[in-house]
């Protein structure tokens, strides 16, 4: 652990003269450290991309929407993009969804109430490095090659960005509607990784405008970040019809503006956000009829239940337990799907659930359009021969380097198909190994940062704000103007409302043993069962905190100590404690140089 000072001044008002401020700041990559961060900050440690969630909040509660973007725009490069448009994993890990806690914090409205209340004057900075003459060259700009581009470039590297396409972005651009991720916003946060000296090129394809070992020869590395652009088969009888087309097929040709017509009868088979992007788009292009058929059922579908509720609300049905088993037509054109009814049955393991078509259950439903959005994988045609991991580039393992020197490979071309925040955080490791092989050593770490805390103004009336809805378009001016956005976004007011609802996990509860009286206090006023009486604690093998050895015995009690696991930071141990023997300590997961 290293410990810093940090000394500030200020005017005192009533002498003119100064006061001086001393604040200690600790950094720490103990494991133990680390470890507790694991444990008790669990929405950080569910994004891919480690974003300090409990500081952006806070900065909420404060009013300081400008900090609370900059804080996001460190980790995750796109945070009003992906406060539209991302997976959210963070909030299935919050705290307040447990059980007997409600329902969890609506983290991802709150990133995008970060970018849409910061001032008309904020400037967003970056702490760029020295210029390093190396050339990097990375193929696509979607999540993973923008994250890339970003911090290469902030490492001082020469980036050239390859997009295939007419416009940056990828998927984001060309395989999310409008109507979730408004351009302009999209325009404007590339345009903040394009600013850093990035070189766009557009309307070239590796491997057909410019060839693989062309690019290894011009820049000293390069990474693809290609994605999954090759549809998955449904492989049934009929797929090859006119009118049968893939979701991403059909989101990329109605987000270049290319005419795709869908009769009035449209049917959807998945149950991922591009099987409802496809959905919705269909009700925006005039369609009659939109029926989603999935093959488990609404509570195992891998999109959120607000997404859901959104399809519903603007018309589309939802055909639970059903698989497709032919495509009928005639005279080359789709006219009807055939579809077997399935069961759920537990898997040979038990550890899931698992679709069974029933015997005799066929029944068919007509259609103009069938949109197949069931996912994709990658595809490499690069002219240069590389190691494949079935159907994505193979890889290092722990590393990006492909089987090729000096190329590497992010996102989901070697994961297969994830989400954004992901693929975006993917391409952001990719250029720490990049700058490690030109420096010769790994610039930036993940360390903990300690500052000590007062007392939290959190109330504990704040625990029962119920969440607060993300305001919407009404349902009758969505399809005037297919590119309306639907959501709306929080006003102050409700992003204010909604950041105090944040249990700030960030905030460390300690006990100091050598004050404490064992008067037990603090555990009559616990709202929840988190402070304990405890024996020991145990270690795990890679030398983080394990458990507390919980004790009833008195004989056998070493500390009465506070789980922060257990904690929602509602402050009365420590307004009751008779001894002030317990401190609050702000910890922060952050970034920083390494020492040379």
């Amino acid at each position: 652990m290293k410990r810093e000072i940090y000394k500030s001044q200020v005017k005192d008002a009533g002498t003119h003269g100064m006061l001086q401020i001393i604040k200690e700041v600790a950094f720490s990559d103990d494991p133990r450290d680390l470890g507790y961060m694991a444990d008790n900050v669990p929405c950080q440690r569910a994004c891919p991309a480690s974003t300090n969630i409990p500081g952006y909040i806070r900065c909420i509660t404060e009013g300081r929407y400008g900090r609370s973007y900059e804080l996001n725009r460190i980790y995750n490069i796109l945070p009003a993009t992906l406060g539209r448009i991302c997976s959210r994993p963070c909030e299935a890990a919050c705290r307040h969804g447990e059980h007997d806690l409600g329902q969890s914090v609506n983290i991802c409205h709150l990133k995008r109430a970060a970018a849409d209340l910061k001032p008309g004057m904020h400037r967003i900075k970056e702490d760029l490095y020295a210029p390093s003459g190396k050339s990097v060259g990375v193929i696509g700009s979607g999540p993973a090659g923008i994250g890339a581009a970003h911090d290469l470039a902030v490492f001082g590297h020469n980036v050239t960005l390859y997009e295939s396409m007419p416009e940056a972005g990828g998927m984001l651009r060309y395989g999310i509607p409008a109507f979730r991720l408004p351009r302009d916003i999209l325009d404007l946060e590339i345009g903040n990784v394009l600013r850093l000296g990035v070189d766009l090129k557009v309307g070239v394809m590796v491997g057909h405008d410019v060839m693989m070992k062309d690019l290894l020869k011009k820049h000293d590395a390069v990474i693809t970040t290609v994605g999954c652009m090759a549809p998955n088969s449904l492989g049934v009888d009929g797929e090859s019809l006119d009118g049968v087309i893939s979701g991403l097929d059909f989101m990329v040709r109605t987000n270049l503006g290319q005419p795709v017509p869908i009769g009035k009868r449209v049917i959807v088979v998945g149950d991922g956000f591009t099987a409802m992007d496809c959905a919705r788009s269909s009700l925006r292009m005039g369609a009659q009829s939109v029926r989603i058929n999935i093959l488990s059922t609404e509570e195992f579908m891998p999109v959120d239940a607000h997404e859901i509720h959104e399809v519903k609300v603007e018309g589309a049905r939802i055909y639970s337990l059903v698989t497709t088993h032919r495509i009928h037509g005639s005279q080359g054109r789709v006219e009807g799907i055939e579809f077997l009814r399935t069961r759920l049955e537990d898997t040979p393991d038990g550890r899931g659930r698992i679709a069974v078509p029933i015997e005799n259950s066929a029944f068919v439903m007509e259609v103009d359009t069938v949109i197949a959005a069931i996912g994709q994988h990658p595809t490499v045609d690069f002219g240069q021969p590389l190691v494949m991991n079935g159907q994505r580039i193979g890889v290092q393992p722990d590393r990006f380097l492909t089987s090729v020197d000096r190329l590497y490979a992010a996102g989901d071309c070697v994961t297969g198909a994830s989400n954004v925040i992901s693929a975006l955080a993917s391409g952001r490791k990719v250029a720490q190994e990049v700058d490690e092989r030109f420096v010769g050593r790994r610039r930036r770490t993940q360390m903990v940062r300690f500052e000590a805390a007062e007392q939290t103004d959190r109330e504990r009336e704040y625990d029962f704000i119920r969440p607060v809805a993300m305001p919407t378009l009404a349902v009758s001016d969505r399809f005037d103007v297919g590119e309306n956005e639907v959501e709306k976004g929080y006003r102050e007011v409700e992003a204010k409302r909604e950041s105090l609802r944040c249990y700030l996990c960030s905030l460390k509860y300690e006990i100091d043993v050598s004050r404490c009286i064992y008067c037990s206090m603090c555990i009559d006023v616990a709202p929840r069962d988190c402070i304990k009486m405890i024996s020991g604690v145990s270690e795990n093998s890679d030398g983080t905190y394990g458990d507390y050895g919980e004790t009833g015995n008195w004989n056998e009690v070493v500390a009465i100590a506070i789980d922060n696991k257990r904690c929602i930071r509602c402050g009365q141990c420590y307004d009751v404690c008779p001894m002030d023997c317990i401190t609050i300590t702000k910890t922060e997961l952050v970034e920083v140089d390494r020492e040379e």
